[in-house]
């Protein structure tokens, strides 16, 4: 019989297109996943995937239930929103940190999809830029923040988003213009074009130069197009999400690199204070950031 696990399973596969990272989804072994798989493929007699170099790909009798159990986990969603509506008052509010930046773009659809759901719920952005974002959780100023893992703490619940890759940002006429990837060494003598925030917060910085001994001069400036524009004029070099320079690149505004053989990766996480992880609108918030995301960003893995 096919159940909601089942159901669950397929949407991972399709969202990670491969099932080692479909399996950590959905907290079960690959051996556990592929014998689910096997059980549905048996059940109805035909094949659900094809396996290509790019990953899985679903078959047609596959598509039709990846189509059933979108349709069913979005359904079951939209009764769990309404139940909680039954229960008690909803209303509320959500103020929202980012610690990454880059991640407005991205999240102005999340949050309109957000407000179509629960349109009783005030949303609203944390203005301006915070050396302590978990600080505004602390003292009530904010609600969640979306940023780097923030490390074993009880206080806090700490909800995966996805994985990115970091790209180096250079000019089109930059001397490394032709190398495939840069590692730390490339960059002696450049200029650092940061946001303004502490320096152990730059992935950069931390997982690259400085092991290697490595120290550049560094420029701030608080907007991406600012960042890029220094770049684009030979001011310096940065270091953003992939998911943040790809339209510049496309437009051959600048230049992006692979950051050392297997790429500069980071994570991202949405945090809040225990006492609001019962608030029944959060994990919603997460699960649109993820569905989201996963739809509309290239690059990006889910956690």
């Amino acid at each position: 019989m096919l159940e909601l696990r089942h159901l669950r399973s397929l949407i991972a596969i399709a969202e990670s297109g491969k099932l080692v990272a479909a399996a950590a989804r959905v907290n079960l072994s690959q051996s556990a996943l592929s014998h689910q798989i096997k059980d549905i493929e048996g059940q109805y007699d035909v094949s659900l995937f094809e396996r290509t170099r790019q990953g899985l790909r679903f078959t047609a009798a596959g598509e039709r239930l990846l189509g059933l159990a979108r349709e069913t986990l979005a359904a079951i969603s939209a009764a769990e929103r309404d139940i909680a509506r039954l229960k008690g008052d909803t209303r509320g509010e959500l103020r929202i940190v980012l610690e990454c930046h880059t991640c407005f773009d991205w999240l102005m659809p999340v949050m309109d999809e957000f407000r179509r759901r629960w349109p009783e719920v005030e949303v609203d952005l944390v203005a301006g830029f915070h050396a302590d974002p978990l600080r505004l959780l602390a003292d009530g100023k904010a609600d969640l923040v979306i940023g780097s893992h923030p490390g074993a703490k009880r206080s806090l619940h700490i909800a995966p988003l996805f994985r990115f890759e970091i790209l180096a940002v250079i000019a089109n006429e930059h001397r490394l213009r032709s190398k495939r990837r840069i590692v730390g060494e490339d960059l002696r003598g450049e200029t650092l074009i940061t946001y303004p925030v502490p320096e152990q917060r730059i992935d950069l910085i931390r997982e690259v130069l400085e092991p290697a001994g490595i120290k550049l001069e560094r420029r701030t400036a608080e907007l991406t197009v600012a960042i890029m524009q220094l770049v684009a004029s030979r001011r310096g070099i940065a270091a953003l999400p992939n998911w943040g320079v790809k339209n510049y690149v496309d437009h051959d505004y600048v230049l992006a690199k692979r950051i050392g053989t297997a790429g500069l990766w980071s994570e991202l996480y949405a945090v809040a204070d225990k006492s609001f992880a019962s608030t029944p609108y959060l994990d919603d918030f997460v699960a649109i950031v993820r569905d989201t995301c996963v739809a509309q960003l290239d690059g990006i893995a889910l956690l």
